[in-house]
């Protein structure tokens, strides 16, 4: 980055309002040529709203935009591609159907107007930005077949064939394991040396200030912090996201020696995806299960919760040995799930909270004749609303409109009204702001307290340490290490998960 250079981009006083509330109110920052600059906030500050002014799929009420020092008023979305603007978005927005190769070219070749695609010129287009970045990237393969890191890659690659000056990182370290974004900060360091502006918008404020130059944090739709990286800890960057001290010790009580065993897996296994797998979990406990990705780990959940059951060995709930062959097997010896994919796999989405919540357990609720009793519901619901503090208009608000966070929180109201003896949760914080990771791990910590056995399935390690009583890690679809007590450290699970 180069101190003296004239910023790429500027916005300048940007308000935005919708039905009256202000996404954003009076916001203003710039990005240097060769720069990373973070944009934190939680979800709802008003980052996805800036990035679609930045990006002309809206525009302001009021303020500017300036792009290599011209001035938009009323930026469309040709304006910013032509100028050099490019965003990756979460989902990378990529075919899935077609090769690495022509989701990399075939935007510029529609940019260029041409009516006739030609394979050859598209594979060596690609080829060009591919090498120039020094990556390794099966070209021919369809993108469905490749990782998730992969993608990632070649939605760069694709800004970087439309001559991206300014490029926007939504999330981009969401699904990747240490090792994965190690990579990808490698590449984001050979733009700065090209001169590329990234804008890296993240909840994960260890990695923003690896990569950072200087942070913005919005707040309720204003700006509350921007300065040099340097000058900021996670500790300061959380509390102006949050407006309040975030604490991320590591608040884990002793698990009684004599309380009882809520699970027990002994040399369970599925071919193809783990074997041998055995531990205890007992009433109290939290447990941490990580590993890179592809481990198993993931695998180990879905068997417990019976959506690809194992093949071999035995698991036992509060003593008996339970066949786990369905869902609904695993639901009916006390097991609930939260999993990996809430959206899709977690929630109806286009029905209201109140409905979600209780869909796990409707059958307790029903009274003679088999009639619902209406008044249990409606209490039941409006405690767990205020229980995980969901911020929503009213239980009716459809699950769609919520944000990352407060949709989590509907996922665990539905399993806690369940009042399962085993809770499993996949990932339960990821694309979740830093606020409402805080409440959903101290959620957690309660049903621990209250007698119940939670198992977390992640690779946030931070999250693990501050949570968990124990942690195992899997690779190759083995459990290879168990830590306790103060092993249970950032740098030793990160030690022991690349030995």
């Amino acid at each position: 980055m180069a101190p003296s250079a004239a910023p790429v981009l500027e916005v300048h006083d940007v308000v935005k309002t919708y039905g009256g509330i202000h996404a954003l109110n009076g916001v203003s920052l710039e990005l240097l040529p060769g720069e990373v600059h973070c944009l934190a906030g939680e979800n709802g500050s008003g980052k996805s709203t800036l990035i679609k002014i930045i990006s002309g799929v809206e525009k302001p009420d009021s303020g500017t935009v300036v792009i290599n020092g011209r001035t938009h008023r009323h930026l469309t979305t040709g304006d910013a591609i032509r100028s050099g603007i490019q965003v990756i978005y979460q989902d990378f927005s990529l075919f899935p159907n077609l090769s690495a190769a022509e989701n990399i070219a075939m935007l510029s070749e529609l940019a260029d107007r041409r009516r006739i695609s030609s394979r050859s010129r598209i594979r060596a287009a690609a080829r060009r930005v591919v090498e120039d970045l020094g990556l390794r990237l099966d070209l021919d393969a369809d993108v469905a077949d490749l990782t998730v890191a992969d993608r990632q890659l070649i939605a760069i690659c694709r800004a970087l064939v439309n001559d991206a000056k300014v490029l926007i990182m939504d999330e981009p370290t969401t699904a990747l394991t240490h090792t994965e974004v190690e990579r990808l900060f490698t590449i984001v360091r050979r733009l700065q040396e090209r001169g590329v502006a990234v804008m890296f918008v993240s909840h994960k404020l260890d990695e923003v200030l690896e990569i950072s130059q200087r942070v913005t944090v919005l707040r309720n739709g204003a700006q509350v912090a921007s300065g040099a990286a340097a000058d900021h800890t996670p500790r300061t960057i959380a509390k102006a996201m949050t407006g309040r001290e975030v604490s991320d010790e590591r608040l884990v009580g002793e698990v009684p020696p004599d309380a009882p065993v809520l699970l027990e897996l002994d040399r369970l296994g599925r071919a193809g995806g783990f074997s041998d797998v055995s531990f205890a979990l007992r009433a109290g406990e939290i447990l941490g299960i990580t590993g890179l990705l592809g481990s198993g780990r993931s695998e180990i959940a879905e068997a417990i919760f019976g959506i690809h059951p194992a093949d071999s060995g035995t698991i036992r709930v509060a003593g008996t040995e339970r066949r786990i062959r369905s869902i609904r097997d695993a639901v009916h010896a006390g097991i609930g799930y939260v999993p990996e994919d809430r959206l899709t796999q977690g929630l109806f989405l286009d029905v209201s909270i109140a409905d979600n919540m209780i869909a796990a357990s409707l059958d307790s609720y029903r009274a003679r004749g088999g009639l619902l009793d209406r008044r249990r519901v409606r209490d039941s619901i409006a405690d767990l609303f205020r229980r995980l503090r969901i911020q929503a208009p009213n239980v009716g608000a459809m699950v769609r409109s919520l944000s990352g966070g407060n949709a989590q929180r509907v996922v665990l109201a539905k399993w806690l009204d369940r009042k399962p003896a085993v809770l499993v949760l996949n990932g339960p914080t990821v694309g979740v702001d830093i606020g409402s990771k805080e409440e959903i791990i101290a959620i957690l910590r309660e049903q621990a307290a209250a007698g119940m056995g939670v198992i977390i399935i992640s690779d946030d390690i931070p999250e693990l340490v501050t949570a968990c009583h124990r942690i195992l890690i899997v690779h190759e679809g083995r459990v290879v290490s168990e830590l306790t007590g103060d092993e249970v450290d950032a740098h030793e699970i990160q030690r022991r998960m690349a030995a």
